[in-house]
């Protein structure tokens, strides 16, 4: 059976880290990719992994995303946290390696976590 399961959400004080993990079972992928969404707003992309990463502009310098394969485990590490970054944070998957412009787009995915709240205080 196929699975993702994110973990790691919290809540943390602005200027805080947070690392979270999101453990696949059932496949091996070639692309792992954290989306996030905040009350009212469009799920927007954070993070990808392929052969190389991908960061939103905005998550650059602040998050960095890492995979270990033998685990097939894909992180996120969260440095710098504002009250903006506060959202629900998903997991997703695809069995293909995706290129630059595909892995910002959701509907290149073929799986999805059930999402880890994160919340930032100021």
């Amino acid at each position: 059976q196929v699975q993702l399961v994110e973990s790691g959400g919290g809540l943390v004080q602005a200027g805080g880290s947070l690392r979270l993990s999101c453990a696949a079972s059932g496949r091996t992928f070639s692309t792992y990719a954290w989306f996030r969404q905040a009350p009212g707003k469009e799920r927007e992309f954070v993070a990808a992994i392929t052969w190389t990463v991908h960061y939103a502009d905005s998550m650059k310098e602040r998050f960095t995303i890492s995979r270990d394969n033998a685990k097939n485990t894909v992180f996120l590490q969260m440095n710098s946290l504002k009250p903006e970054d506060t959202a629900v944070y998903y997991c997703a998957a695809a069995i293909a390696g995706l290129g630059t412009g595909m892995v910002k787009t959701r509907d290149a995915y073929n799986w999805w976590g059930q999402g880890t709240q994160v919340t930032v205080s100021s």
